[in-house]
């Protein structure tokens, strides 16, 4: 008989396996909704579906009495917006210091500690810190995310320098590179498809500290609604937002991915360097 763990399921399979677990949360949702309701036809814990629906449709079609703005896609534009200033500048600064960690052992010994030190640091801990440093503007929500993600970034892409083929790094030097030649033309394309998947690994933490800053402090976007309609108890505008909150989260590293594929082949054909 053949062993459990090297029972592969066919596409069909594999299709239907990913289905089944969405299938019994939309179940378990319905049943207890069907019974709430039942039992209290102006319950607003669990909408019906319908409820849901139909405050989707308002949310992404009629604009705002006080703004007149289409709050659905205002708020996505704005949580959007902030989400891809603060993944954008983590990477950036997680690149270069990923890279000059763990190529430059002089620099890895000095420096490499204070990182690991500041990545343990709980970043909602220093969030009054960066309100009364920075306001309670936009730049104080991107630099959340900044001080959040980017650690993880830089010890992600540290490690993997280091994890880097000897060889190519001693074939390099016989060639006559220098330092700088190396980590330019033999370190950064192996590690460019590296840093997609620290960002991809990042983007949940990011979309975490974006939510908890903006319910603290904004007047629009994703996290701000959500925490604005919860007194109200608005569960048929809350339960929208977070779907579409987990589409836009889905829909990015769906992306990443594809450019990943696209534009770094050999990264996902067993190519050099893996």
């Amino acid at each position: 008989m053949k062993r459990l763990i090297n029972q592969c399921p066919g596409p069909v399979s594999t299709a239907a396996l990913a289905l089944l677990p969405f299938v019994v949360l939309v179940l378990v949702y319905l049943l207890a909704s069907d019974a709430r309701l039942a039992e209290n036809p102006n319950d607003k814990l669990l909408p019906s579906f319908t409820t849901l629906a139909e405050s989707f449709v308002r949310l992404t079609s009629v604009p705002s009495q006080r703004t007149g703005e289409i709050l659905l896609w205002q708020d996505t534009g704005a949580s959007l917006r902030r989400l891809a200033q603060g993944v954008g500048i983590s990477a950036a600064i997680g690149l270069v210091l990923g890279i000059v960690l763990g190529a430059i052992p002089l620099i890895r010994s000095g420096f490499a500690p204070f990182v690991a030190v500041l990545s343990l640091i709980p970043p909602m801990a220093v969030l009054p810190v960066l309100f009364i440093v920075f306001g309670l503007g936009e730049v104080s929500k991107v630099v959340l995310i900044v001080v959040g993600i980017t650690p993880f970034i830089v010890r992600d892409l540290q490690q993997r320098v280091q994890e880097l083929p000897r060889e190519l790094i001693i074939k390099a030097q016989t060639l006559g590179a220098n330092s700088w030649q190396i980590i330019l033309r033999v370190i950064l394309p192996q590690i460019l498809p590296r840093l997609i998947d620290a960002v991809r690994l990042s983007l949940g933490t990011a979309w975490l500290f974006l939510i908890s800053a903006e319910a603290i402090a904004a007047t629009e976007g994703l996290g701000y609604r959500i925490f604005l309609v919860r007194r109200y108890l608005a569960m048929d505008v809350i339960l929208p937002y977070v779907v579409w909150i987990t589409i836009l989260a889905y829909l990015t590293d769906f992306l990443l991915k594809q450019i990943s594929r696209r534009v770094f082949p050999w990264y996902h054909t067993g190519g050099p360097g893996r």
